[in-house]
């Protein structure tokens, strides 16, 4: 059974709006970020932090990002953005980031690395996959 973590936009948070676009700029930022941490060491950090390859996945159920492992001990990550329903006050955006079945241990380790990174860079509410709420927004 597939599981799923939120990263939800609060009035609090750096940005009320997020896209897919952005989503994948920043995880464009951590692959350069893990890269320069891998020159500082002497060793290929990045491909031990980011063993994915980001596919962007378009069709007619809505657009993602698809993380393929690159070995056999990552399989699966999918990202996707959205808006939920308004309410007396507004909408709010948030990022939803899905292990689908036979997603591997690394890849829940990953996709919480993950959750973290984006939570706090969009200083957002971080909904986690086992039902805990990590907060990265003043409040």
């Amino acid at each position: 059974m597939s599981t799923h973590a939120y990263i939800k936009l609060v009035p609090a948070s750096r940005q009320k709006t997020v896209t897919l676009e952005e989503v994948k700029k920043l995880l464009d930022s951590y692959q350069e970020m893990t890269k320069k941490t891998g020159e500082q060491l002497g060793w290929e950090y990045k491909e031990a932090a980011f063993p994915y390859e980001i596919m962007e996945v378009n069709n007619e159920n809505g657009s993602w990002l698809y993380l393929k492992g690159k070995n056999g001990r990552y399989q699966a990550i999918f990202i996707g953005v959205g808006q939920t329903q308004p309410n007396e006050t507004e909408a709010s955006s948030f990022i939803q980031i899905t292990l689908p079945n036979g997603a591997t241990h690394g890849d829940k380790g990953k996709a919480n690395e993950f959750c973290k990174f984006l939570a706090k860079k969009l200083e957002g509410e971080l909904h986690l996959f086992n039902g805990r709420i990590m907060y990265f927004y003043k409040r």
